[in-house]
């Protein structure tokens, strides 16, 4: 389904993007999604939704004031299809960016639903397994994210109501977002870790 090979997306995502937390954040979500995907009956999709999740922020660390406006430059120039550019973009829909512009691509398929809603909650977990003993989402339980998430001054840059926009497009209840979320982070720690390891 996808016209780039993982390791042609990982090498594009490293032309755009040095820094660390980016990249650690890139992988995040490129795991999430392919978790995601064969939760929710898309396991031959599962490279797709990885790269989508890859790629979603390319443009953010050069172009954070163009943030999904960049990406279909970037992307096309690579030859990437406009498939995978329309799931990039659709996770900035109704966003306002930092020109004035209001991203107006809909999300449409199940997995650019799931992009939007995953996407900020990946970083308010993450944020919070920080403040863990042992720094990891493993040990962290359901009742210990809710609260963080109703705490409105923890990561206050992790936007609830984008999370729960994305909640509602997926026709879910918030809970069942943050759980199958937090259970596909914790799946995908160590994978998550190693690749982080390897950069």
């Amino acid at each position: 389904m996808s016209d780039i090979t993982r390791e042609e997306a990982f090498e594009l995502l490293r032309k755009y993007n040095q820094d660390p937390f980016h990249l650690q954040h890139a992988l995040t979500v490129e795991a999430v999604m392919k978790w995601y995907a064969k939760e929710l009956g898309y396991a031959a999709e599962a490279t797709h939704w990885g790269i989508v999740g890859l790629l979603h922020d390319i443009d953010f660390e050069l172009y954070p004031e163009e943030h999904c406006l960049k990406a279909p430059e970037l992307l096309r120039k690579a030859g990437v299809g406009e498939d995978i550019i329309h799931s990039v973009v659709s996770h900035g829909y109704g966003i306002t960016v930092g020109c004035g512009t209001t991203i107006e691509v809909e999300p449409e398929h199940e997995m650019e639903k799931v992009l939007f809603a995953a996407d900020e909650l990946t970083g308010l977990i993450w944020a919070a397994a920080l403040m863990r003993p042992a720094k990891s989402t493993k040990d962290m339980e359901l009742k210990s994210l809710k609260k963080k998430y109703k705490s409105k001054g923890f990561a206050a840059g992790c936007s609830r109501e984008v999370i729960q926009r994305g909640a509602d497009q997926l026709g879910w209840e918030l809970e069942k977002l943050q759980t199958m979320t937090l259970e596909a982070m914790k799946a995908c720690e160590d994978e998550i870790n190693e690749a982080c390891a390897a950069l």
